[in-house]
């Protein structure tokens, strides 16, 4: 299959593969909309079990940070990159530094950030190669934050649309993943009073959880059948799949992570589930905002008040696709591409 033909191929402007043979280096950057500006988007480090499953998720991702910005109003396009291999035997300095020379060689139409296995002091090795990152140390930082707070307050307003207060007493939510940002989410429903049950393939980061939190630990394939009211989704993407919805008896799905739904459809099915979806590229939204604040020069207070935002702009998508019967997805993918189309208009 070539790329043209691709299910996931979304018109998208550049795809680039990478590979520097000195250090191991394969990874792809894909740029998919730069109509707002600049593409912006993390690189993953992944060890996929293909270079084509790869390919599927770094076209899926980018195409998800083009639609982020755009419905969160800020100046930037989408892109995304991944790194294939093993985290814990691939990372070294002169891998990164490789990879800061591809992200160079396109000349600013992508900026990277950190992501999935990617740290600021990773980062900070792909910046001496090339001045087109963000999320630096001393700078903009650990996006993870903003981007927990933005899930927060998301789930909220999901509560009150579907469960009808946003008072998060006595919920029950399963928290799917404790990376920096699950825990930081699981951290502010805890707060909120509302009872957590955890899974990770982390198991020191699921028992801190019960230490700390009060959560109660259950099994990594046990966690979407639980009798609980929403389902959070903080780790990898796909898990609302044909096997996972016959098992999710939960009301709302509303989490940080990134391309939740498997295939397009499954926006319509949960829909048909009468689950109510929070589109995970507008709910995580606020870690571009952060990462966004540093090439935009955003307050402090801007940048917070962009991520409190999130709330609104949710509120809008569940009210619009409660009065037209129609996905929550499909809703947001709606409101996006009109920002967008009106933006080219204005450059036409």
């Amino acid at each position: 299959m070539s790329l043209f033909e691709h299910k996931e191929f979304d018109q998208h402007e550049q795809v680039v593969f990478c590979h520097d043979k000195a250090t191991g280096l394969k990874a792809i950057i894909a740029i998919h909309d730069t109509t707002m500006g600049p593409a912006l988007g993390g690189t993953r480090l992944w060890n996929y079990a293909s270079s084509s499953e790869a390919l599927t998720d770094v076209l899926r991702l980018s195409r998800g940070m083009t639609y982020k910005s755009a419905i969160s109003g800020l100046p930037l396009g989408g892109g995304k990159a991944v790194i294939i291999g093993d985290a814990k035997q691939i990372k070294s300095a002169e891998l990164f530094r490789a990879y800061g020379r591809f992200v160079n060689s396109l000349s600013g139409r992508y900026i990277t950030a950190e992501d999935v296995n990617i740290r600021t002091s990773d980062i900070a090795i792909v910046a001496e190669e090339t001045n087109f990152v963000a999320g630096t140390e001393g700078k903009a930082g650990d996006p993870s934050p903003h981007t927990a707070l933005g899930t927060y307050l998301g789930l909220k307003i999901a509560a009150k649309h579907r469960l009808g207060s946003e008072d998060l007493s006595g919920v029950k939510i399963a928290v799917q993943g404790l990376g920096a940002v699950g825990y930081a989410f699981a951290e502010y429903l805890a707060k909120d009073g509302a009872e957590l049950f955890v899974t990770d393939i982390n198991e020191e980061a699921v028992n801190k959880a019960v230490n700390e939190l009060g959560a109660t630990a259950v099994g990594l394939d046990d966690i979407y059948g639980l009798d609980v009211d929403i389902y959070a989704p903080c780790a990898l993407g796909a898990t609302i799949n044909d096997d996972t919805l016959q098992q999710l008896k939960a009301k709302v799905i509303a989490g940080s992570a990134n391309n939740q739904l498997a295939t397009p459809k499954h926006d319509q099915l949960v829909k048909d589930q009468g689950i109510l979806y929070a589109p995970d590229y507008v709910i995580n939204a606020g870690g571009v905002i952060h990462i966004c604040s540093e090439a935009a020069n955003f307050t402090v207070e801007e940048t917070e008040k962009r991520v409190r935002g999130i709330y609104d702009t949710l509120d809008n998508v569940f009210t619009r696709a409660a009065e037209q019967n129609r996905p929550t997805g499909e809703i947001a993918d709606a409101m996006a591409r009109e920002i967008i189309a009106n933006e080219k208009k204005k450059k036409a």
